[in-house]
């Protein structure tokens, strides 16, 4: 008891160090989403470029979904081309992959690639693209989080605070691992020229694996990392450093912190510190009829446990009836139809078993684990139909249980 307090003292004395030189910071175990530390969390700040992160989510969905595929070619427009740096300065009328457009924004967070995805996923206009990021943003619970571009390049009412960005990037590494390895690349060359990520934590700290930078003068310096030790995932999330050495060692810090606290068993810390000039939370303004997205999300967050409690809801979830289809067997080649239901990924094999007992428990259908060839593990349920993926997913929500359909 006593080196676990003597271990807590140093850690404040150390957070105090550099508490002067950020805006807010969390930490969070991204396969619970329990929170361990958290420090102005719920403030509003200018996310910068970690705005790419939903970019890539929504590029992420689309890949899914079948509207786009890795080796698709898009077009970059004039107005990508007369983006602002930083940017691998495509001209107009080019072409770009796919998966060379989401390696450009993950590793390098080229200002015109961003742009080139969100128009070519939102009828080549970037305002209706905002719109869609702030509409699925409130749909995965980011309350406070208002997106004016794909880029995150200055808006005043452009912003979020570190706990929506926070689920933000559960929302990618549960939806998505498949893809998390982009997050976690440290290098890129394209066209004969090596672009390096901006993430010095992916080769100074032990077990980091992602997430992403971002930087304006308004928003300072911005990092969400992600390591993995002893099959534990966390993510530490600074805003508003005022350098790229704070920015990394506050991270590394936090990162420290949340790994220590959990072989230690102590309790979640919450500070609040910090009073940023920003006040007002943003009121997304959208300027187009809605279009239905391929998923809708409703992310809860649980303050008296300091865990982030998924929940996930179709638009037309409550009138649906409970899925009434028969148990899927274990076979991932299971028949019946070209739909599924992915019930979270984690990093171990052990924590996803868990899953599967527990949907087999809460919704009496038999799940199987995949490894995804990234280091996670996703639970998923084959061969449904739409109609019966939706049923089973309003059902997962109505347990508490994270789900997303997938074709």
């Amino acid at each position: 008891m006593r080196r676990m307090f003597a271990f807590l003292a140093y850690m404040l004395l150390c957070s105090n160090a550099y508490s002067a030189q950020y805006r807010a910071a969390l930490v969070a175990d991204m396969d619970t989403g329990r929170v361990l530390y958290q420090e102005n969390a719920n403030e509003l700040n200018y996310p910068a470029s970690l705005t790419k992160i939903m970019t890539l989510y929504l590029t992420f969905d689309a890949l899914e979904h079948g509207r786009l595929a890795l080796n698709d070619y898009l077009i970059v427009s004039q107005a990508a081309a007369n983006a602002e740096p930083v940017k691998l300065g495509l001209p107009a009328g080019s072409k770009i992959r796919v998966e060379d457009a989401i390696k450009a924004v993950a590793v390098y967070s080229a200002n015109d690639v961003a742009r080139v995805l969100a128009e070519n996923l939102k009828g080549g206009q970037e305002e209706s693209f905002a719109d869609l990021m702030t509409r699925v943003a409130r749909e995965i619970g980011l309350n406070n989080t208002n997106f004016e571009n794909s880029s995150g390049l200055p808006n005043d009412d452009h912003m979020s605070t570190a706990r929506d960005i926070a689920l933000l990037s559960m929302a990618v590494y549960k939806h998505f691992p498949q893809y998390w390895h982009f997050f976690g690349i440290k290098s890129w060359t394209y066209n004969g020229k090596t672009y390096t990520n901006g993430n010095r934590l992916l080769t100074s700290y032990n077990g980091c694996d992602g997430m992403k930078t971002g930087y304006t003068k308004k928003s300072k310096y911005s990092l969400v990392a992600t390591a993995n030790r002893n099959n534990h995932r966390l993510m530490s999330i600074v805003l508003g450093a005022e350098n790229k050495d704070v920015r990394a060692n506050v991270a590394a810090q936090m990162l420290n912190r949340g790994f220590s606290m959990l072989s230690n068993g102590a309790q979640p810390v919450v500070k609040n510190t910090y009073v940023p000039p920003i006040q007002q939370a943003p009121q997304p303004v959208v300027k187009t009829e809605p279009q239905p997205v391929a998923q809708t999300y409703t992310q809860h967050s649980n303050s008296s446990t300091n865990t982030f409690a998924v929940a996930y809801n179709t638009a037309t979830s409550s009138a649906m009836p409970k899925y009434t289809g028969s148990a899927i067997s274990g076979s991932s080649q299971a028949t019946g139809g070209g739909t599924g239901v992915q019930f979270a990924a984690f990093s171990s094999q052990a924590s996803a078993q868990t899953q599967v007992a527990n949907v087999k428990s809460k919704l009496g259908v038999n799940a199987v684990v995949e490894p995804t060839g990234t280091g996670l593990y996703r639970v998923r349920v084959y061969g449904l139909t739409d109609v019966t993926a939706g049923q089973l997913k309003s059902q997962a929500s109505a347990n508490g249980i994270d789900s997303y359909v997938f074709h």
